[in-house]
């Protein structure tokens, strides 16, 4: 070739879409090439293939593979129809360039290509019958997987060439399963002639074989269902038609020379692979109306009988079709769908869920999972969703008004886009996978097979990035905001879903009150005003997120009422809607019990805080002690009297716990800003720091209020606060009272006499302020643990508890006093307090024997004498075995045998103490992880309660809901309340143990 013609044909090459002009070149240079070379209607069918160096590459490698005597005649005969039939041309080529395995296949079997010379209207969309007959002449498992491929071969030419769409071919390749799976069947029954007498065999097809939109490559789902032959006894005839199906299963899944055919994978079966292979129709039956999941009959939408006794198969179907359609009855049908398809995205690899086209995020199984939930909740009425093809059945939907007509048209494109890049990626090696490639070279050939050809790889990453981004909206747009179009006009000339259809839906969601519901929904969505634009685009998210809770009901009226307190700020559905955290703060808070809810609605605005940043008023950070007391101390300084003073304090005090609540409750539950934080101990310790720290707060702002009410800037007597207990620990829950001391100093030259007047009288009032009848929740003040205790006085001196703890003090007393600790007042006085209980709670020689023998005999009256009535110790978060007693006592009798040569148990704090034990040697370090998880998860429960019922208690609720409200809280999806009470039983089991050794037992060193 001349230096300008080769110049001429590399410039033809390049812009005909080939890669490596240069070895495209040399290839044409061959003899039998040059008329491909020196055609420009060949170069351009090349060019136009996914991949135009691959194709010429297997064109060259299916002209050398012409091996039959008159080899050089086949080849001619070849070239001569890729010039003359353009048909033939575009499905050859069109294979050539998006297969490498066909491509392998053709150069196997040369003479394969004649199954693309026809073109007739049959040709175009082959049925069952028709691949039967392309299999006919099988009679073994190796020819059997040439004539598949042979039939792949066909069907792979049309789709590439657009002759059939997606959903044609993915029911093509279906029928082809169906006719592969009978030829299978025939072969094993020749081959067993009196397996095959013994039985009535029925094949019946699942996942997208059943559905009738298979792959190029992938596992093919049945289940086998057999009864006896005429003659023949059901035992041996199960195990005749088990050794058939295990055959068959063999016969398609081993792999030759010629590669396999595809697995066929029978563990959607009853029991999954546990269970018989082969089961009678009486004994499927009996499982699925006794065993079977909500997940199995999802499975089932797609069951369709396709190979063997066709009649035994429909029987199975129509057995089975009444159980499918009362699924969504069952309890916790959607939260067990959501939570499969959770699950199945959580076990995708991190490297992969990027990737993955099929279970990731915005992946094909998301349209899939909500068409069958759709399909699921609204088929038991209406027989036309029942398909079990996704794309029909999403159709139906939206023209029974389930799904709005433009949402379901966006839907089907995008599913149908990424079927498509799916397919095209299996159809390159014929191996199934889901992963989008890597390399240049695949993204270009994939990019270009979908019509992409300006700059492929680009136009493929920004045209998948969209569909997936509609796919991911799919929850909202299939299942929630047609619940609007029932109760407000959105869509003008939609079909909308009738009141019947959306009470349905609700009540599968989780609403008890579905018709409670829709009058929330319509009095939120309906109108022309901007409040009610922006609530309708809300809403839909908002309802899912309302459903993933225990209490949707409460979270849909909730919302409600912060809604019409709000509507008309101009801040509040901004906030909402552009701060990607705030909504789903909200609901969350809104929908997770009583209490944050309940602190919320006594000042709406505190809204604000469930934004992102510092604007939104901090966060749900939670604030420290010191920027606490001075907001609280400065409000003091503004108001007219004690009790304008007190009110302040106590509308800081509300407004930060409910900060807290909805830090936990984000926290605990997760958001997809914030995910479910794995540390339960720290969320613990923040809760217990947190509380500890506002109540300190607002103790010190009421000192400041009683004290400038009465005697202006000086008190009579220098007074302090010592926090005991969970407070002095700084362990307090949301419902702890504050366990405290009271002790004051004459100033000097006052008659001691006016100064305990003046203290007693700071205590009354801070106690009745504290509790005045007001919307913010009252702070109990309890100083039984006093001397002499309710019997001794309210307030003593310094030097009065020096004398009675010198004269008078009980072990229990130093015990009480290991949580001791100054948490408003004078911080003088409050230091000299502590230097004089030191040696009482850290005694310099320990325990003795006498003293351990009181504290064991306490601990078991306490346990016999204090526990409620009729409540199960076991789970009695305070007193039963294993629980916060338990631990906190253990720990205990080791600081006091051990903190006055162990520093670090010189804690107030329990978990530290425990640290500080096992750092010491004096617990080893299993013991300790046992206790700290005991009473961790106590704490939890504890705190769990008072979230959700909006008032203390030390046991689990007995009423359904709520029991699901504190294990969502603790991490528990819906219907799994019997496991978070199993996990607790174990936990404190395990940590009454370890106390029955360490407190009882001589464990303890």
């Amino acid at each position: 070739m001349t230096p300008g013609r080769r110049s001429s044909t590399f410039t033809r090459l390049l812009r005909h879409g080939f890669t490596d002009p240069s070895a495209a070149e040399r290839l044409l240079d061959g003899p039998e090439l040059t008329l491909v070379r020196d055609d420009p209607v060949l170069l351009e069918a090349l060019g136009a293939t996914a991949d135009p160096d691959l194709a010429l590459d297997g064109l060259v490698r299916l002209l050398e593979a012409q091996h039959h005597p008159h080899d050089a005649i086949a080849r001619r005969e070849l070239l001569d129809t890729l010039i003359a039939a353009k048909p033939l041309r575009d499905r050859l080529l069109g294979v050539l360039g998006s297969s490498a395995a066909l491509t392998d296949h053709l150069t196997r079997h040369p003479g394969d290509w004649q199954v693309l010379v026809t073109y007739e209207p049959r040709d175009l969309h082959p049925d069952v019958e028709e691949f039967e007959r392309g299999l006919a002449e099988a009679t073994d498992p190796v020819s059997l997987r040439v004539a598949y491929r042979r039939c792949l071969l066909s069907i792979a030419a049309r789709d590439v060439c657009g002759t059939t769409d997606l959903a044609e071919t993915a029911a093509e390749l279906a029928d082809l399963a169906t006719a592969t799976l009978r030829a299978a069947l025939a072969i094993a029954q020749a081959d067993a002639p009196e397996d095959a007498a013994a039985c009535r065999l029925a094949v019946i097809a699942m996942g997208k074989c059943g559905g009738h939109e298979l792959n190029y490559v992938s596992d093919v789902d049945v289940i086998f269902v057999a009864e006896a032959a005429e003659g023949a006894s059901e035992a041996s005839a199960l195990q005749a038609a088990t050794r058939l199906a295990s055959h068959l299963m063999r016969i398609c899944s081993e792999t030759t020379v010629e590669g396999s055919i595809w697995p066929v994978d029978a563990n959607l079966r009853p029991e999954g692979r546990n269970g018989p292979l082969v089961r009678t129709l009486s004994s499927h039956l009996a499982y699925y109306q006794r065993w079977a999941k909500t997940w199995e009959f999802q499975a089932l939408l797609k069951a369709r009988p396709v190979a063997g006794d066709l009649d035994l198969g429909r029987a199975y179907v129509d057995a089975l079709d009444p159980l499918v359609w009362k699924a969504a009855e069952r309890e916790n049908f959607v939260a067990d769908v959501q939570k499969m398809r959770r699950r199945v995205v959580e076990n995708i690899p991190a490297a992969e869920i990027d990737r993955e086209l099929k279970l990731g995020p915005g992946g094909l199984r998301d349209v899939e999972f909500a068409v069958q939930l759709l399909q699921l909740v609204h088929g038991r009425t209406d027989p036309g969703l029942r398909s079990g093809t996704t794309l029909d059945a999403l159709q139906a939907l939206a023209a029974g008004g389930y799904v709005g007509r433009e949402d379901a048209a966006r839907l089907d494109a995008a599913y149908r886009f990424l079927r498509s890049m799916e397919h095209r990626i299996q159809l390159y090696r014929l191996r199934r996978t889901h992963l989008v490639p890597e390399a240049e070279a695949d993204l270009r050939r994939l990019g270009r097979s979908l019509g992409l050809r300006a700059d492929p790889v680009a136009e493929l990453n920004r045209e998948w990035k969209r569909h997936t981004g509609v796919v991911r909206r799919l929850h909202e747009k299939l299942f929630y905001r047609p619940l609007l179009d029932a109760v407000a006009q959105l869509a003008p000339g939609e079909v909308r879903l009738s009141p019947e259809a959306a009470r349905e839906r609700l009540v599968a969601l989780g609403y008890a009150d579905p018709a409670a519901a829709l009058r929330h929904l319509e009095a939120l969505a309906s109108g022309v005003t901007r409040k009610a634009a922006i609530q309708r685009t809300l809403l839909p998210v908002l309802l899912g997120w309302f459903a993933d809770s225990a209490e949707p009901d409460a979270g849909l009226l909730n919302f409600r009422k912060v809604s019409d307190a709000l509507g008309k700020t101009p801040w509040y559905l901004r906030l909402l809607r552009d701060e990607g955290a705030a909504a789903e703060n909200l609901a969350r808070v809104l929908s997770a019990g009583r209490l944050a809810p309940d602190l919320l609605m006594r000042a709406p605005e505190a809204v604000a805080l469930l934004g992102d940043g510092e604007g939104s008023g901090g966060g749900l950070r939670p604030r420290g002690r010191a920027q606490l007391e001075q907001e609280i101390l400065a409000a003091v300084r503004r108001a007219e009297n004690a009790e304008q003073g007190v009110t302040a304090s106590r509308g800081v005090r509300r407004r930060e716990l409910f900060r807290i609540a909805a830090a936990d409750i984000v926290g605990s539950y997760g958001t997809e800003a914030s995910p479910v934080e794995a540390d339960q101990g720290a969320l613990v310790d923040r809760v217990g720091a947190a509380v500890s720290d506002l109540t300190a707060a607002t103790l010190a702002g009421t000192l400041r209020a009683v004290v400038r009410g009465g005697w202006g800037d000086t008190l009579p007597t220098r007074f302090t606060i010592i926090g005991m207990g969970r407070f002095g620990g700084h362990e307090l829950g949301y419902g702890s009272d504050a366990d405290v001391l009271f002790v004051h100093e004459p100033q000097d030259g006052v008659d001691e006499h006016e100064a305990a007047a003046a203290a007693n009288k700071v205590v009354a009032e801070m106690r009745r302020l504290l509790q005045l009848p007001s919307a913010d929740p009252p702070l109990l003040i309890d100083a039984d643990l006093r001397p002499e205790g309710k019997s001794g006085p309210l307030v003593r001196t310094l030097k009065s508890y020096e004398a009675y703890y010198r004269r008078w003090s009980l072990v229990w007393e130093s015990q009480a006093l290991l949580r001791s600790e100054p948490v408003a007042g004078d911080e003088d006085l409050g230091r000299r307090f502590t230097e004089l209980i030191d040696p009482l709670r850290y005694p310099e020689r320990g325990l003795g024997e006498d003293a351990v023998r009181e504290i064991r005999r306490l601990k078991a009256r306490m346990e016999s004498e204090r526990l409620p009535r009729g409540a199960d110790p076991k789970l009695h978060t305070k007193l039963g075995p294993g629980g916060l007693s338990d631990v906190e006592w253990t720990v205990q009798l080791l600081q006091l045998r051990h903190a006055h040569e162990v520093p670090g148990l010189r804690t107030t704090r329990t978990r530290g103490a425990l640290s500080a034990a096992r750092e010491a040697g004096l617990l080893s370090a299993e013991d300790t992880e046992i206790l700290d998880e005991a009473w961790v998860l106590a704490t939890r429960v504890r705190n769990a309660v008072m979230l959700v019922r909006g008032r203390a208690g030390d046991t689990f609720p007995t009423e359904p809901r709520e029991l699901a409200a504190v294990g969502r809280y603790l991490g528990y999806g819906a219907g799994h309340a019997g496991d978070m009470l199993d996990a607790y039983r174990r936990t404190t089991r395990r940590a009454r143990t370890v106390v029955d050794e360490l407190f009882y037992g001589d464990g303890v060193a």
